[in-house]
């Protein structure tokens, strides 16, 4: 049966009751002939908030133009955008994880009001790629996105820094490692321009996931943001997106459970961001794949990583890109047997097809083969134990140590324990606990990156370990265990933890455990009161009351 390409936008534009809707179209240009054509929703999260997304609106322009030439009318709308880098440590970061569902739920309302034929998201900073990519699947019409691309390194010294410096130099700075001249000379040159965080961070992680998942041409999210090749990509796109339409394939023809164990060995294989874990559960939710967090554990495995890079290795985004980039990462994971090479890509062709395209850089020691890799295995581990029965994660990025026992550190929010660490009364040994900052408890499970970073900055990284119901940046680095469930709030162990408690990590046995015995969790549970919402009106609240565990992706489920 052929698919029909302007199924949904007929209901809108044709026939004499429609002469209203057509009225208010040619008032924002559209001619008789845009209006016969398919019309695509061109979603952007361009904001003028932060470099992330800053290129967005420009390379929208692109999109657009790629769409016309390919014959069918594009419509642009915006959605919103936080930065996570700009709230990070403040009350305002707990609107970050927050923002995914907004995003999601605002593309989605938009493209079933409008009733586009076909959607192209823009995408950059950390959330508004999966929030774009669960609107996809909520929509299940045919869409694909484009990654804004990375910021370009900036230049300290004689050596390519990113922001990771910064926020690490702010530890370095309060111990008196660095001067505040030098922190301000690090702050001045990290950012040089329009782009999401360089290194292999969640901007990055998501947009090589959604790569692998075939949600976005492979390739395209690697060129840097202000590469003069990015409208190129940004005009192929439109050109694809069009193809895509006529084709009538649906995320749901892409979305399985083989492209998810391609995105979770992506993610592995470039040593990316825990998020990946929150992000890649809630995008299966929204498709209805059965993705549980014992995949990850099982993918991560058997990946080896091959790609060095920050903030575990010591190469940034742009440096992958001239090395090859997710091409090459791709051919050298389905050569060992390690991805689905079938799984389709927007551009019609397979993965193990577009892979086969890779042009390796001469001479790059950024990629390596599964042969040769630099770790054996992938750095994502899911955690369980009495302290986080439904889990947690841990990124091995930038340490070697598996195993670690100390007393408890106690902090009901991170501020406290960032007071607590630019003192320095967090010594080597110490296990720092950060609670009631999951998805609820915060609401919106902050990242933690000024305390990580902060500890790292003062040579404590892999001395002391950090646990919490919050989440970690994908620039960090160390002993840090996030996405601790069930989460403080609702009274799940974490809760329970009282200063001067011992706490066992070992990774090797992907366990995390408080000395303390079932017998004594159970009478401290019993004089344990959940807190009192920090909000009680308006988004904050409404997300708290009606958001899931981690261990579920964090996502808002309506109760009915």
């Amino acid at each position: 049966m052929t698919y029909d390409p302007k199924a949904r936008s007929r209901v809108i534009t044709e026939g004499r009751d429609r002469a209203a809707a057509r009225s208010y179209l040619k008032g924002i240009g559209l001619t008789d002939e845009d209006i016969k054509k398919p019309i695509i929703g061109v979603a952007s999260t361009w904001i003028g908030t932060m470099p992330c997304n800053f290129n967005l609106r420009a390379l929208a322009q692109k999109v657009m133009q790629g769409i016309r030439e390919a014959g069918a009318t594009p419509q642009e709308f915006n959605t919103i955008a936080i930065s996570d880098g700009i709230t990070m440590g403040t009350e305002g970061m707990k609107t970050s994880l927050i923002s995914r569902e907004v995003i999601a739920d605002s593309i989605e309302l938009v493209t079933r009001g409008h009733m586009f034929d076909a959607i192209i998201c823009l995408v950059g900073c950390d959330k508004t790629a999966p929030g774009a990519a669960m609107a996809m699947a909520r929509l299940n019409i045919p869409s694909m996105m484009l990654y804004g691309g990375s910021i370009a390194p900036g230049r300290y010294r004689g050596r390519d820094i990113t922001i990771q410096d910064v926020f690490e130099g702010v530890g370095a700075a309060a111990a008196g490692k660095i001067t505040d001249a030098d922190l301000t000379e690090l702050e001045d040159a990290a950012c040089p321009g329009a782009g999401s965080c360089g290194g292999q961070f969640t901007a990055n992680t998501m947009a090589i996931a959604m790569e692998f998942l075939g949600l976005a041409s492979l390739g395209s999210a690697g060129v840097p943001a202000t590469d003069p090749e990015k409208d190129n990509v940004a005009v192929q796109a439109g050109h694809m997106i069009v193809q895509l339409l006529k084709s009538g394939v649906l995320p749901s023809d892409i979305l399985t459970k083989e492209a998810f164990e391609n995105a979770i060995a992506g993610a592995a294989a470039t040593g990316g961001s825990t998020n990946s874990v929150l992000h890649l559960l809630a995008l299966a939710r929204e498709i209805g794949v059965p993705l549980t967090m014992d995949d990850f554990n099982r993918v991560s495995h058997r990946t080896p990583v091959i790609a060095d890079l920050t903030p575990g290795g010591h190469y940034v985004a742009t440096d992958m890109h001239r090395a090859g980039g997710t091409r090459l990462v791709a051919k050298n994971l389905i050569a060992a047997g390690l991805m689905h090479g079938d799984r389709p890509t927007p551009s019609g062709k397979t993965l193990a097809e577009e892979a086969a395209l890779a042009e390796e850089g001469a001479g790059q020691k950024v990629i390596s083969s599964a042969a040769n890799p630099f770790k054996p295995h992938g750095g994502i581990v899911i955690l369980q134990g009495n302290l986080a029965p439904e889990g947690a994660v841990i990124k091995l990025a930038g340490t070697e140590k598996l195993q670690h026992t100390g007393p408890a550190r106690i902090f009901d929010r991170e501020e406290d324990a960032m007071a607590a660490v630019t003192a320095r009364r967090i010594v080597p040994g110490d296990v720092v606990i950060i609670r009631y900052e999951g998805p609820k408890g915060g609401p919106g499970m902050r990242e933690m990156l000024g305390v990580t970073a902060a500890l790292v900055g003062q040579g404590l990284g892999s001395e002391v370990v950090m646990v919490t119901d919050g989440r970690f940046s994908g620039a960090t680095r160390g002993l840090m265990v996030g996405h601790v469930a069930p989460e403080a709030s609702v009274g799940g162990p974490i809760a329970l933890i009282q200063e001067g408690d011992q706490i066992t990590l070992d990774v090797g046995a992907c366990a995390i455990h408080v000395d303390v015995s079932d017998e004594e969790l159970a009478h401290r549970r019993e004089s344990w009161t959940a807190p009192a919402p920090h909000y009680t009106t308006g988004v904050m609240a409404k997300y708290a009351a009606s958001v899931s565990s981690a261990s579920e992706g964090a996502v808002t489920v309506a109760k009915f």
